[in-house]
């Protein structure tokens, strides 16, 4: 059934997404939207515009975080943290590209789903948008007192300042700018914190009046809703508007004849002795796709160049001792004219050229002599097993359709050719036996001569060099103004953070659209699980459709290592699957694994035991393969069990480097993850095991490894090897397979055979004895902005919770730290976490250009949990808490989750307890999570993330409160 306000532009069955495709204009308005209808539950909605920025100044990026900050239906502070707080979304985001702004939203329960959309909706059509939220979200000046510096301050502002902080984002910005220097995507969408403070609020308000109109919007919904009901939903916004004539082209950047190069530095340290702080990388802008058939082909090319370990130009770089790292190793699918680009991070600058040479001598011999067969075959069955699997992870599948769709049809090509597959993979088939790839190699590398070679190095001097030039504008501005204009700043400054500090009308609050207690489900979604022995190890059977394919896991009982084993761990599981065999080298092996299966990982899992009896930690290989080829992926994983050549020590050494480069690059990124992991290494043993393989203990300890390759291979490898002895054998191990019931006896019979043949033995559990010390500490890094942290165990404080501190602790994340830390703090995020299991609680910030004033608000949280609480934040939280619950899983992470719950004690029983205490919550549970909040800033420990000038100064201030080291 159509709608009368809507035309009908294409109608067919994509059967490669089992859905009824159909594309619609809207009469009045010309806007397009995509109606996909298929059997998904998890239903997606998204409305895009194109929003190409003339400039740097962060304008797409601040109208997105703005739009979600009030609308003309609902009039509140910030109705997107209302549905944060009390919805059941299974994705609730907006995300700003070179190009396009997207706001997508998806939920299993329709009520919900159609409150989502109502919301959204509202929120870019008819946002609110006063000059004080331009002020908040972008960036305003600061001044308490006539005598105090003037500063600045806007969450955009100081997560662009984080995102800067980056060298592989200084890298990538600096690359594309370079190679679209005539167009929008030579300019920062996200924005740069030096040219931020140029933007108005009058350029504002026309940007969102030019853009934001559905004249120039792209929707799609997916899912199993009712069609017409979607149309009717857009009519009654769309029909509101007029058409309007929209000049939102993405321009073509014009070619040029001749490779061209760029330089720049990042704010980073030198080692004297070795210089490693450089990066280089030789890009490429290619032409438009004019296929489906060519998008597939970029992306099979990418795989054959540099999708692996063992693809031939990444090995090149990584075994050529120039550098750390691969960086780049992709042709990009979301700009216009696609960027391809590969290079090295962790390089002397002054090997920049000879990288540049090895990259481009390196494509001229793959165009010459091309892939093998066995190299074809595994890309080929890797594209095509993924294409089937269709397993987006942990984001709806409905929203990997709208960005596929999203990629011509933002240009004026067809949303729906992106979808369908079938015809253009046979056809690349084909084509790759007869030199296709190599041809490809040609086209759009060797002889393309726009080309860009770019490098950055470390300048020691630059972070202070950036501060002093900020602190100078603002002095100059400040100088500039009258008594009477700093007044005024004073002013705007108290009128913003009363504003901030103002509390929404009740009525106000009301009009956001929410589900009740009554419609969430009272018991647990449980899977189903049949346990058995196989030769006497514990098997997991879970029986759920998945599509012909079998999910497997093989766990390993970690606790039969010595401690000092523990920091080897990640590079232990890379080795076995990256270094090859006693009988086929890692590139072999890599091809086979790609031929034979959907892909094999490795993974460590850790938690604290529900019973309070230690740690559950485990090593897990899993993989994942169709029936017919199930046995030859058990022999796969035979052999890099019992066999990976652990002895390879210049490929060990390799992976070290890539190693510790990947954790340098992730500092910045994901600097609270590393706090989080720092603070909780000082509460249980999980936390230390964990920071062992994943913290800053990690990084030291690569630090050292590399060297130790090279003076004392030999203990290296013996270590390796007695991991490996130890750790894989039957007497302590789990299997966990997910498949459709009728492959379980074929796979039954083939998993005797393969247990048969691992090793059994008898081993007691290490002495992981370690004494817990946490200490206060400033942990320096390059950066203009901080991760704060402050945590504490409960547990071991005398404290016990239920289940429903966690409705408690979301209302504290969406309310007080969002407004404290965020809002008012101008960081980027503030929250708080708390594991009911270990007892663990850590607040977090991330991109914080605060640090002292961020440990008050901490300190101030149990304040805030005994003010009254109102029904309605009651039972929206409540809901938000249930919805994380609840959330969808695809096959394989039920079963997968249905086994970690099992090997750390979290029963159905327990799982059901907890569901009742949190639906259950009341005012009592507030409380008692205040009071546990209280001996948190009482005797909690501090751990900081931050540059050198932000740490100092908080020594200054509060001498002795941090222990300081430098990271990097």
């Amino acid at each position: 059934m159509s709608h009368p306000a809507f035309e009908l532009v294409r109608d067919e069955t994509i059967a490669e997404i089992k859905s009824q495709a159909k594309l619609y204009r809207h009469k009045k308005t010309g806007a397009e939207v995509l109606s996909l209808v298929n059997e998904d539950e998890n239903k997606v909605f998204g409305i895009t515009f194109k929003t190409p920025p003339e400039d740097s100044t962060g304008i797409a990026h601040i109208l997105e975080h703005s739009v979600l900050c009030g609308s003309r239906k609902y009039p509140v502070k910030k109705p997107f943290v209302e549905l944060l707080k009390g919805s059941m979304h299974t994705f609730l985001n907006a995300m700003t590209f070179p190009d396009k702004t997207a706001y997508p939203v998806a939920s299993q329960n329709l009520k919900d789903f159609y409150n989502l959309v109502d919301v959204y909706l509202d929120a870019v059509l008819f946002p609110l948008i006063s000059e004080d939220t331009f002020s908040q979200e972008g960036w305003h000046y600061e001044l308490d007192d006539p005598d105090a510096p003037l500063v600045y301050k806007g969450v955009v502002f100081n997560e662009m300042k984080g995102v800067y902080s980056s060298p592989d984002s200084v890298m990538h910005t600096q690359t594309q700018t370079a190679l679209y220097p005539d167009t929008t995507y030579g300019k920062s969408s996200g924005g740069d914190p030096r040219v931020i403070p140029e933007l108005t609020y009058e350029q504002f308000k026309r940007f969102h009046q030019t853009y934001y109109h559905p004249s120039n919007a792209r929707v799609v919904f997916s899912g199993d809703d009712a069609p017409e009901r979607r149309l009717a939903i857009l009519d009654d916004y769309f029909s509101q508007f007029d058409k309007l004539e929209v000049d939102a082209e993405v321009k073509l950047q014009p070619r040029w004849n001749a490779p061209r190069q760029v330089s720049g530095t990042y704010a980073g340290s030198i080692d004297p002795d070795k210089r490693r702080d450089g990066m280089v990388s030789v890009s490429w802008m290619l032409d438009p796709p004019e296929s489906r058939e060519e998008t597939l082909s970029h992306g099979m090319l990418s795989y054959l160049l540099a999708g692996n370990s063992a693809a031939p130009l990444r090995k090149k770089l990584n075994e050529s001792g120039l550098g750390e790292g691969m960086i780049g190793g992709a042709i990009s699918s979301y700009l216009r004219q696609p960027m391809g680009g590969f290079g090295l991070k962790g390089i002397d600058p002054a090997d920049a050229e000879k990288v540049e040479k090895l990259v481009l001598e390196t494509l001229a011999e793959l165009a010459e002599s091309g892939f093998s067969e066995d190299q074809r075959a595994a890309a080929i069955n890797t594209f095509e097993f993924n294409l089937r699997e269709q397993n987006s992870g942990s984001y709806p599948r409905g929203m990997t359709y709208m960005f596929t769709a999203l990629g011509g049809w933002l240009h004026g090509g067809d949303p729906l050719s992106p979808l369908v597959y079938e015809d253009a993979l046979s056809t690349l088939k084909e084509k790759a036996a007869n030199g296709h790839f190599e041809k490809e190699i040609r086209r759009l590398f060797l002889d393309n001569p726009h080309r860009v070679t770019s490098r950055i190095e470390a300048d020691p001097e630059q972070g202070a060099r950036e501060a002093k030039a900020e602190a100078d504008r603002l002095a100059a501005v400040r100088a500039g103004l009258s008594e009477s204009e700093l007044a005024q700043v004073m002013e705007r400054t108290g009128r913003l953070r009363a504003l901030q500090e103002s509390v929404d009308k009740p009525e106000d609050l009301a009009r956001i659209p929410t589900l009740t207690l009554d419609d969430l489900d009272r018991d647990i979604r449980t899977v189903p699980t049949a346990e058995s022995a196989i030769s006497g190890v514990r098997t997991l059977y879970h029986d759920l459709p998945t599509l012909g394919i079998l999910y497997l896991d093989l766990g390993f009982d970690l606790h039969v290592l010595d401690k000092a084993d523990l920091p080897y761990l990640p590079l232990f599981g890379r080795a076995l699957l990256q270094t090859g065999t006693s009988k086929e080298d890692f590139v072999s092996l890599t091809q086979r694994i790609g031929r034979t299966t959907g892909g094999i990982a490795q993974h460590r899992g850790l938690a604290s035991m529900q019973d309070g009896s230690g740690t559950a930690a485990w090593f897990f290989l899993s993989g994942k393969a169709v029936a017919d080829k199930f046995a030859g992926m058990l022999d796969i994983m035979g052999d890099v069990l019992l066999d990976a050549d652990l002895s390879n020590k210049a490929r060990f050494k390799q992976m070290a480097l890539e190693e510790k480069a990947g954790f340098e690059a992730r500092l910045v990124p994901s600097g609270n993850a590393i706090v989080d992991t720092r603070i909780k290494a000082g509460l249980t043993e999980a936390g230390w095991i964990a920071e062992q393989m994943s913290g800053v203990s990690y990084l030291d300890f690569l630090k050292g490894l590399v060297k130790r390759i090279d003076s004392d291979w030999d203990s290296v490898a013996a270590q390796l090897f007695a991991i490996r002895d130890k750790l894989f054998n039957r007497g302590r191990m789990v299997i966990n397979l997910t498949a459709d019931g009728e492959l379980w006896d074929g796979a039954k019979g083939a998993l005797e055979g393969f247990v048969g043949g691992l090793p059994e033995a008898v081993l007691a559990n290490a002495d992981w004895g370690h004494a817990f010390t946490p200490k206060n500490e400033g942990l320096v890094i390059p950066a203009q902005v901080n991760y704060v942290g402050k945590g504490a165990n409960l547990k071991a404080l005398g404290v016990e919770l239920s289940a429903a501190a966690s409705v408690a602790l979301r209302l504290l994340n969406t309310t007080y730290l969002w407004d404290k830390v965020r809002v008012q703090g101008g960081a980027y995020g503030g929250t708080s976490r708390f594991d009911l299991s270990s007892g663990n609680f850590a607040f977090l910030s991330y991109r914080d250009p605060n640090l002292l004033k961020t440990l008050e608000v901490y300190d101030g949280a149990a304040k805030a949990l005994r003010a009254e609480i109102g029904e309605s934040d009651l039972v929206r939280s409540v809901i938000g808490v249930v919805g994380d619950l609840d959330r969808p899983e695809f096959p394989d992470a039920k079963g997968y989750s249905a086994m970690w719950r099992l090997l750390n004690g979290t029963t159905d029983d327990i799982r059901q307890q907890r569901r009742d205490e949190i639906l259950g919550t009341s005012r009592a549970d507030f409380l008692a999570l205040a009071d546990a909040i209280d001996l948190v800033a009482e005797k909690g420990h501090v751990v900081v993330l931050g540059g050198e000038a932000a740490i100092t100064t908080a020594n200054e201030k509060q001498p002795g409160l941090l222990e300081v080291s430098k990271v990097v």
